[in-house]
């Protein structure tokens, strides 16, 4: 019975502990463009969050276009004075800037952006290479080193 209960406890603490490893919503929206959370809650001061979608099937429909990416949810920044303090740049000119056509799919950690013209925050971009991606030069971003 001990046994019994030992494994129960010790499979229930090793359950609770994946979960707390599991990281929250690794990617955000503001003013329509795709950063990360960490980027933003650098600056809190100009930022508010408005909401957050933890599903796929939640996301608004100026979201929906983005389903596949943000597989575990998404979180979306306002910004309080209305004005963006940060760069934008379509995914289209990044991938010109490492002489990838601009029509290539980007992946962003691991996930593949199709639609060049989505537009990001390049701060997020801690690291970028350009490697052999199913016989095509793609850029590969990292949001962390």
């Amino acid at each position: 019975m001990k046994k019994l209960l030992y494994s129960f406890l010790i499979l229930s603490s090793a359950t609770l502990f994946a979960q707390q490893k599991n990281p929250a919503v690794k990617f955000a929206v503001a003013d329509n463009a795709i950063g990360t959370v960490e980027l933003f809650n650098t600056r809190k001061n100009v930022l508010q969050v408005s909401k957050v979608y933890n599903t796929p099937a939640s996301l608004p429909q100026s979201l929906k276009k983005y389903s596949s990416v943000f597989t575990k949810g998404v979180t979306e920044y306002k910004f309080k004075n209305g004005e963006n303090i940060f760069d934008r740049m379509p995914l289209a000119d990044i991938n010109t800037q490492y002489n990838v056509p601009s029509d290539t799919p980007v992946i962003i950690d691991g996930y593949e952006f199709t639609d060049t013209s989505t537009v990001i925050y390049p701060e997020i971009k801690k690291k970028a290479e350009v490697k052999d991606h199913n016989g095509r030069k793609t850029l590969f971003i990292y949001t962390t080193e």
